[in-house]
């Protein structure tokens, strides 16, 4: 390795909270009781109740907002993140009666852009805050997604403050998307807004090319280039080119491109996570979503190999008696994990200080339905039927993990929303995942359900 692949300012980055393991068992984190799997349109539908509660949660604060991305008990109080939004969206347009919501929140990202308290240019941060709150120091957040001076409320008290190009990328997908369903041209503008955002702060002429990670909350350009955020800009440039017939987005959606399969290894059939500084590349850790995304932006046969490497490789089977599993007695959860290093993570040691110990075999129930959207859209005899049985366990998640949760202080709709994780989980790439129901994580379950690829150009 290196050096670390991705800086603290990754999307995925979620700040230790001091939330230990006794506060995490305390939340509730399944019953030991057995039930039956539910059905997939059951699943779905409470799926769904999931989305809109969390994007519900704080009716007193405006008719503009986004979702929470978390539910209360992760700590990260009313947090709403740009990539899990863009996510709801997809997942709202792939699900039946969701256009409304998608539209509201394509809006409220729209509203972002135009209401940043520094920028005029386009550009989301990271996340934002949706709701008040009283943070760890006492300090309050009193306002809603709409500050009271009209601005949008950035999501400083984590230092969710800079903007990264794969978030980007996926609120540009999200806009385009509305944009192809609605015909709306504020959301082809705003797309459009986004990919000259891109082009201007990340383009690099460095010797492995395609675009650098984006800038930090100093506006202060970061020099690490992702494979991930590449495979996500090639999902929007070609949309992007499709929408507005520029040929423009074509070269800009070949260079991407180029970048992901230079981080492609033959001899092993994966892609590596990127590079620090434009000339060498990260061979540790190998993630799951540059395996998974890849296919569904690629489609190429030549590639196609990454899924055969991420379901073998990264499978995962959390019982109870796992070291450090959260897992209730009885229960089983078959998936993948984050990444390489996760199953190598250290289980005599917190993920984070005030965090708990990982579970080396801790599922990413995200990860594992990107696995079973990929092995749907990739065909292969055989792939429907692992497919299946990564959508029942994420299914049977749903069902049993994660009770007794809320956003914005409220109760959950029952059995639904996806947890993060079955148990705690190191990423190794410097934050854990834990079960608490998760707006991303969910939203790739419909998408998975719906066999909804949302990287295709």
């Amino acid at each position: 390795m290196t050096g670390s692949p991705r800086p603290p300012l990754s999307r995925r980055t979620l700040i230790g909270t001091g939330l230990g393991a006794a506060v995490l068992a305390a939340t509730g984190t399944g019953t030991a009781q057995a039930a039956p799997g539910p059905s997939a349109a059951s699943a779905a539908r409470r799926a769904q109740a999931f989305l809109t509660a969390a994007m519900d949660a704080y009716p007193d604060h405006g008719a503009i907002r986004l979702t929470q991305s978390y539910t209360d008990q992760a700590g990260l109080f009313s947090t709403a993140f740009t990539y899990d939004n863009a996510l709801a969206i997809l997942a709202h347009l792939a699900c039946p009666a969701g256009e409304s919501r998608a539209v509201a929140l394509g809006d409220a990202l729209l509203y972002a852009q135009a209401h940043d308290p520094a920028h005029d240019d386009g550009r989301l941060r990271q996340a934002y805050n949706v709701g008040p709150y009283t943070f760890y120091d006492g300090s309050p957040q009193p306002d809603g997604f709409v500050r009271a001076d009209g601005t949008a409320n950035v999501g400083t008290q984590f230092g969710f403050t800079g903007t990264a190009v794969g978030d980007m990328a996926w609120a540009g997908i999200a806009l385009a998307a509305l944009a192809g369903r609605t015909g709306g041209r504020r959301f082809l503008t705003g797309a459009v807004r986004i990919g000259e955002w891109i082009e201007r702060v990340g383009r690099t002429d460095e010797p492995l090319g395609g675009y650098r990670f984006g800038v930090d909350g100093a506006d202060k350009k970061l020099p690490f280039t992702s494979t991930e955020h590449n495979t996500d800009l090639v999902g929007l440039f070609g949309r992007l080119a499709r929408l507005t017939g520029d040929k423009v987005w074509r070269e800009r959606r070949a260079r991407a491109r180029a970048f992901v399969e230079r981080m492609w290894e033959p001899s092993g059939g994966f892609f590596y996570t990127g590079t620090n500084d434009g000339v060498t590349i990260n061979r540790s850790p190998i993630p799951e979503d540059t395996q998974t995304w890849t296919q569904l932006a690629l489609a190429s046969r030549a590639h196609a190999r990454s899924l055969d490497w991420a379901a073998a490789e990264l499978a995962v089977l959390d019982t109870a008696d796992r070291p450090n599993s959260t897992v209730p007695s009885g229960q089983s959860y078959e998936g993948v994990t984050f990444s390489s290093a996760s199953l190598l993570a250290n289980e005599a040691a917190p993920i984070a200080d005030g965090q708990p110990r990982p579970d080396r075999n801790g599922v990413w129930f995200e990860g594992t339905a990107h696995l079973a959207l990929a092995l749907r859209h990739r065909g292969h005899p055989g792939d429907e039927k692992r497919a299946r049985g990564l959508l029942g366990s994420i299914e049977r998640a749903q069902e049993l993990l994660g009770d007794a949760q809320t956003v914005g202080g409220t109760a959950l709709p029952a059995r639904s929303g996806v947890v993060s994780a079955s148990s705690p989980l190191d990423t190794g790439f410097g934050f854990g995942y834990y079960p608490y129901r998760h707006t991303g994580a969910t939203a790739w379950y419909l998408l998975a359900t719906t066999r909804a690829n949302p990287l295709r150009g």
